[in-house]
C-alpha cells in the first residue's frame, strides 16, 4: 500500500527477507545439533515474547524503525522454527506418504493463518480496536504452540541422539565446517536429484516473484483508477494464486505419485512457460486473473516436490542445515527478482520483456529438469 514503485517495493522484500538470509544457513547447523522438539518448544516461547514487546511498542508510540527491528526478529524465528518442521516431517510420516504430508502441511498453514486472521478481526470488533490486542492475541497463540509441542516426545523429531548438542557454544563451534559438510552432502552423486530440484525451485521462485512485482504495479497503475481499487484487485488477485496453492495441494499427490516429484517439477515449470506468457501479454484483468491461479499451482505442485525429494534424499543429521540453505535461496532469488523488475518494470507496469523473459527461464527450467530425469 505504502511502497509506490517497483524499486521501493524491491527495497521493502529486501529489508524484510535478506537480513536473516545472512545467517539462516549457519542457524540451520543448529537444528542438526537441537532436539527440534525443543526447538519448537523454545522457538515459540521465545516468539510469544517478542510478540508481547512488540504490543508494548505499539503502544508506547515507539519510533519506526524499533518496531521494524522487532517485527523481523519475529520473523527470523519463524523461518527458524519453519526450517526445523520441514526437517522434522521424515521422522513422523513414512516415505510413501510425504508428498501428501508436504501438500497438507502448508495448506493446514494457510488455513490456520486465515483463522488468525478472522480471530484478530473479532478481537478488534468484540474486545479492543487495537493493533496491539491483535498482536497479543498472536502472542497467546505462540504460547499455545508451544504448549502444545510439549505433547511430543523429546526425542521423536531428531536429531540422532549421537549427534544432540545442547549446549550453545558447543553447537556453535565449527558451524561453518558443519554447514560445508552439508554442501558437500548435497551434492553428493546419491542426492543430485535433490540438488537439481533445489535449483529448479530457486529460479521458479526468482519467476514468481518477478511477476508479483509486475502484478502489484499492473493493479495499482493500470487495472484500476483509484488507490483503493489497486488494493482491492490486488486482494482479488492474491487471493486466486492462494486458490491455485490449494488445487496444489489436491493434484501434486497425485502428479507425483504417478510421474515421480522429479517428473511433477518437469511438468509445472512447462505448464508455467507455456500459459505465463499466453495469459500476461495482453495485460488485462481477466487473463491476469487466470494467470494469478495457475502460477499458484505451478510453483507450489514444484514446491511440494521439491521438499518431498530434499526429505527424502537427504539423511536426517544434515536436513535441518539443508532446509535452511533452501529457505535462504528461496527468499534471495524473491528479492533478486523484484530488483531485477525494478530495472525493467515501467511505472505503468506493463513490460512485454520481463514476461518474455520468465517465460524463458521457466522453459530452460522444464528442460534442464527433463534431460536430468532422463538421465
Amino acid at each position: 500500500e505504502k511502497q509506490t514503485s517497483a524499486t521501493a517495493i524491491a527495497s521493502a522484500m529486501a529489508v524484510l527477507l535478506l537480513p536473516y538470509s545472512l545467517v539462516g544457513p549457519f542457524a540451520g547447523v543448529l537444528l542438526d545439533r537441537w532436539r527440534r522438539r525443543q526447538v519448537f518448544l523454545y522457538g515459540n516461547l521465545l516468539r510469544a515474547l517478542l510478540a508481547s514487546a512488540t504490543a508494548g511498542l505499539i503502544l508506547s508510540h515507539a519510533p519506526d524503525w524499533l518496531f521494524y527491528a522487532s517485527a523481523l526478529c519475529v520473523t527470523a524465528v519463524n523461518r527458524f522454527v519453519l526450517a526445523g518442521l520441514s526437517a522434522a516431517l521424515p521422522r513422523v510420516v513414512d516415505a510413501e506418504r510425504l508428498v501428501m504430508a508436504n501438500s497438507l502441511s502448508p495448506t493446514a498453514g494457510t488455513l490456520a493463518a486465515t483463522a488468525g486472521g478472522g480471530l484478530a478481526f473479532v478481537v478488534r470488533l468484540v474486545v479492543a480496536d487495537s493493533d496491539a490486542a491483535a498482536v497479543l492475541l498472536g502472542a497467546f497463540l505462540y504460547l499455545c504452540a508451544a504448549l502444545a509441542s510439549l505433547r511430543l516426545a523429546p526425542e521423536l523429531l531428531g536429531p540422532e541422539a549421537e549427534l544432540v548438542q545442547p549446549r550453545l557454544a558447543t553447537a556453535l563451534t565449527g558451524t561453518a565446517r558443519d554447514l560445508t559438510a552439508g554442501v558437500r552432502h548435497l551434492a553428493a552423486p546419491p542426492r543430485r536429484e535433490a540438488a537439481w530440484a533445489l535449483v529448479t525451485m530457486t529460479l521458479m521462485r526468482f519467476c514468481y516473484g518477478a511477476l508479483l512485482v509486475m502484478l502489484l504495479m499492473l493493479c495499482r497503475y493500470t487495472f484500476a483508477s483509484t488507490t483503493d481499487d489497486g488494493l482491492r484487485l490486488l486482494g482479488l488477485a492474491l487471493g486466486t494464486s492462494a486458490a491455485g496453492f490449494f488445487a496444489a495441494a489436491v493434484v501434486t499427490p497425485w502428479g507425483a505419485g504417478r510421474l515421480g516429484p522429479g517428473r511433477w517439477i518437469v511438468v509445472c515449470a512447462a505448464a508455467a512457460a507455456v500459459l505465463e506468457p499466453a495469459l500476461g501479454l495482453p495485460f488485462a484483468t481477466a487473463p491476469m486473473l487466470v494467470a494469478t491461479f495457475v502460477l499458484g499451482l505451478t510453483t507450489q505442485g514444484a514446491k511440494i516436490a521439491t521438499d518431498t525429494l530434499v526429505q527424502s534424499c537427504v539423511d536426517d543429521g544434515f536436513r535441518g542445515r539443508i532446509f535452511s540453505v533452501y529457505d535462504v535461496l528461496f527468499n534471495v532469488a524473491f528479492v533478486g527478482a523484484a530488483a531485477v523488475a525494478a530495472l525493467m518494470l515501467p511505472p505503468d507496469g506493463r513490460s512485454v520483456p520481463l514476461v518474455a523473459t520468465v517465460a524463458v527461464v521457466y522453459g530452460m527450467v522444464a528442460g534442464a529438469m527433463a534431460r536430468f530425469e532422463r538421465r
